[in-house]
């Protein structure tokens, strides 16, 4: 893919269509690109393979997973109440949920996979596999077949 003059020179990607980024205004594309160009930027297209993205996947969801680590069941139940309020937490939140992320739209520009046609093809398959009537406000885990 070809980068303007401006891209090269270090220049920062705008978010489409505005300059106040927020979630309606950003598209995946977007996104891809700003992953593809930072890593350009670096060098670092030889580290990301879809082995080492998915590991880091892997582990970044563990780093998420550990600012929840050892809440009981009725202590989570309690402090979901709090963490809107709790600003230092909520932003470490959204720091590990944001690496999360970006290792699986850089694994997605690794594997060349559209995510978008495969969020819906997943969801259509879910639908199928877990209809509302008998899912209604419970789940249980299908048997295999």
């Amino acid at each position: 893919m070809k980068m303007s003059r401006r891209k090269k020179s270090g220049a920062k990607m705008k978010p489409p269509g505005s300059s106040a980024l927020n979630d309606e205004r950003a598209t995946l594309g977007w996104l891809r690109q700003m992953m593809r160009e930072f890593v350009a930027e670096r060098a670092w297209q030889k580290y990301h393979t879809p082995r080492n993205l998915a590991a880091s996947v892997a582990v970044e969801a563990g780093e998420l997973l550990e600012l929840f680590q050892w809440w009981t069941t009725d202590e989570g139940d309690r402090r979901k109440r709090d963490l809107m309020a709790d600003a230092a937490f909520k932003h470490a939140v959204g720091e590990e949920l944001c690496d999360v992320m970006m290792y699986c739209v850089s694994l997605a520009n690794a594997m060349d996979l559209e995510i978008a046609p495969t969020i819906a093809a997943k969801m259509a398959k879910n639908r199928l596999k877990y209809p509302p009537e008998k899912f209604q406000g419970h789940y249980e885990r299908p048997l295999p077949t």
